[in-house]
């Protein structure tokens, strides 16, 4: 019996159709040639940077993203997003 590899399927499966249907699946346009942000580590479309905080906020932040099922780095993007909005 000769050993075969498995087919590739032609067409996406639902599930790669929804994660492409996501609004950040979307290509970012780019910046103009010598204008990009270098500034943190590229992850995927964000830059990672490091964050030095007091024990006591720190606290303050995991009690809210547990109370509201998020996590620690969503809490804190949130709340930086709503102070530059403001």
């Amino acid at each position: 019996m000769a050993i075969q590899r498995k087919p590739r399927l032609k067409q996406p499966s639902a599930a790669d159709a929804f994660i492409q249907g996501a609004p950040d699946a979307q290509a970012q346009p780019e910046a103009p040639a010598g204008q990009t942000y270098q500034k943190g580590v590229r992850k995927g479309n964000k830059r990672q940077i490091s964050l030095t905080i007091t024990p006591a906020l720190l606290e303050k932040v995991d009690a809210m993203a547990a109370e509201m099922g998020q996590s620690r780095a969503a809490i804190i993007n949130m709340a930086i997003y709503r102070l530059i909005e403001e």
